[in-house]
């Protein structure tokens, strides 16, 4: 923190009016808001998603089979990352206090839903032994998906 010390009392005029300044734009501000979130979102017209895979982490004898295996890992990995975008995450947490102090804390994630449309963008290898591949969603698309899904939803509660 700074601290300043105002000697005469237009430098005390002027901190408090730079103070004010500063705090009404803090106030004033909805960075960060959820109708804010949401119109950045819906600001651009397609949503990306990228996924990685190490190749050598594929299961296969053969290094042509683990590139392979790398690039649909990675392709996998972006599409888990678009439904991420277009559902959310169902997070599952529990703790566990003993004595007062927590003992255990566990979370996990999970996501669920379906994807059509995307559009391949990029295969990349990145480095020696990773692959990258990108994926895109227009946002036509992606309204469509959110709205079979709140259908789908209603009709399961009914």
């Amino acid at each position: 923190m700074v601290f300043v010390q105002a000697k005469n009392l237009r430098d005390r005029r002027v901190l408090m009016v730079m103070l004010m300044m500063m705090l009404s734009s803090c106030m004033i501000s909805d960075r960060g808001s959820p109708a804010s979130v949401m119109n950045m979102i819906e600001a651009s017209d397609t949503i990306r998603a990228t996924g990685y895979a190490v190749i050598n982490l594929q299961a296969s004898d053969l290094p042509e089979q683990r590139r392979l295996l790398a690039i649909r890992a990675s392709r996998l990995d972006a599409y888990r990352s678009l439904a991420e975008q277009v559902y959310g995450q169902f997070i599952d947490s529990n703790s566990t206090v003993n004595d007062l102090v927590l003992s255990n804390d566990s979370f996990r994630a999970r996501v669920q839903g379906v994807i059509y449309g995307a559009e391949l963008e990029s295969i990349t290898p990145v480095g020696a032994d990773t692959y990258e591949v990108t994926l895109s969603l227009r946002r036509s698309v992606v309204n469509d998906l959110r709205r079979l899904y709140m259908q789908y939803s209603r009709e399961l509660r009914a």
